[in-house]
């Protein structure tokens, strides 16, 4: 018998509803009130999400987030920050103690991340994972360049054509893995460039170019444009497979959501917890 994991498949939603639920799914997962959950959903408005450890008016315009009518929100995960639009974003909660996953967190996302390159491959592309195979890459992973997310791949992040496709984080609380991240479907590069604070305009050109060297999206890889209910079903596929599970369609109670607006309106909304130092 399968382990049966609840999928959850929520839609274009606000940046703090998406970070809310992310985070009382793994307060629901801690206190045993579901099992593990993978849930996908998208961004309404197109949002930009800093890291937990990055400060917001150190590295991003947020003049021009306000101009161009972006959404804002800190994740509870660490990274740098996403533009996230033309794109599915999945989270995976479970937790450390599941069967057969790897303490270490590299080893633990490898195993988690295995869904995604078989998702990749279900829309028939050739996708790997990256492996920092040099002294500097490994060093640069450790001291990143750029507050930018797709500026480059770390261990194990998704890889099609040398360059990254998907870019996630993961945190770990209440002996609970949360790991989400962004699957790029079309990538607006100036839009994503205008919205970091950059040393110089040399710094910003030099990023401009290198950009489309390092990341790329779905639809750039392919002559058929792939939809989001393509990739759905792909990586929904790639999961159930990967992590031979049988994922089982899943609606929040009144009380859990009712737990969730709770979360959204004291923390992810608040400016306390998105614009901390």
């Amino acid at each position: 018998m399968k382990s049966k994991w609840y999928f959850i498949n929520s839609g274009p939603c606000s940046p703090s509803y998406n970070m809310a639920l992310d985070e009382a799914l793994l307060d629901l997962h801690s206190q045993g009130e579901t099992p593990p959950v993978i849930r996908f959903y998208e961004w309404n408005p197109a949002t930009l999400s800093i890291g937990y450890f990055q400060s917001a008016e150190k590295d991003i315009d947020l003049e021009i987030i306000k101009e161009q009518k972006l959404g804002f929100v800190r994740r509870p995960t660490g990274g740098r920050a996403v533009l996230h639009e033309s794109e599915l974003t999945y989270s995976i909660i479970v937790n450390e103690q599941y069967p057969d996953m790897p303490a270490g967190v590299t080893e633990a996302y490898r195993v988690l991340s295995e869904g995604l390159l078989l998702g990749f491959q279900n829309l028939g592309l050739d996708a790997y994972f990256s492996i920092p195979d040099t002294e500097e890459k490994q060093q640069d992973l450790k001291k990143p360049k750029s507050a930018v997310c797709f500026d480059a791949p770390s261990w194990y992040e998704l890889v099609v054509e040398g360059k990254k496709v998907a870019g996630s984080a993961q945190t770990r609380q209440k002996g609970v893995i949360l790991q989400h991240g962004a699957i790029l479907l079309d990538l607006d590069e100036e839009k994503l460039l205008s919205v970091f604070k950059f040393s110089s305009a040399e710094a910003k050109e030099k990023m401009r170019q290198k950009l489309p060297e390092k990341a790329v999206a779905i639809n750039r890889l392919t002559d058929k444009e792939i939809t989001i209910s393509q990739c759905i079903e792909a990586f929904k596929e790639g999961f159930e497979q990967a992590l031979d599970i049988e994922l089982v369609p899943y609606q929040l109670t009144e009380e859990q959501m009712q737990y969730v607006k709770n979360l959204e309106a004291t923390k992810y909304l608040t400016d306390e917890w998105n614009f901390k130092k």
